[in-house]
């Protein structure tokens, strides 16, 4: 995907596939929300998640958000790069972190419909991307 049509499609997708590792060294792979903000990849995981733990340990991660049912719908996004937890993880409800207030109104807007809220149970990740590949193949024979 050109990177406008990358940029576009990543702020309209709603769920990721979150590739992990476990200590025994097995794949853990989750869906999550996510927002594409700032040229990275921002997951607002419960903390006491498998997923979670598992980054903290090895920040490694893969990422895939595609869709389409036939095969020239097919299209996505593979995002590997490394997970770091950014705030006070879990977030106490009524925290606020200025350096964070655009993303988190982007999540509330594409998510909630604009209200933000903190459970005391989440926190953000930064998935900052090493390597992006896409594909699109609603390109092929048109």
């Amino acid at each position: 995907m050109p990177p406008e049509a990358l940029e576009q499609y990543l702020s309209n997708q709603r769920t990721c596939r979150v590739a992990s590792v476990d200590a025994d060294g097995h794949p853990n792979v989750s869906p999550l929300w996510f927002i594409w903000f700032d040229g990275a990849l921002w997951l607002y995981s419960l903390t006491r998640s498998q997923r979670w733990t598992n980054l903290m340990r090895d920040p490694r991660v893969a990422i895939v958000v595609d869709d389409g049912d036939s095969y020239l719908e097919l299209r996505g996004v593979e995002i590997r790069g490394t997970a770091e937890a950014v705030g006070p993880a879990p977030r106490p409800r009524d925290a606020e972190l200025p350096e964070l207030a655009g993303l988190e109104q982007a999540f509330a807007d594409k998510y909630s419909g604009g209200q933000a809220g903190h459970d005391g149970r989440h926190g953000w990740l930064k998935i900052t991307p090493s390597k992006i590949t896409s594909w699109d193949f609603t390109r092929i024979g048109g």
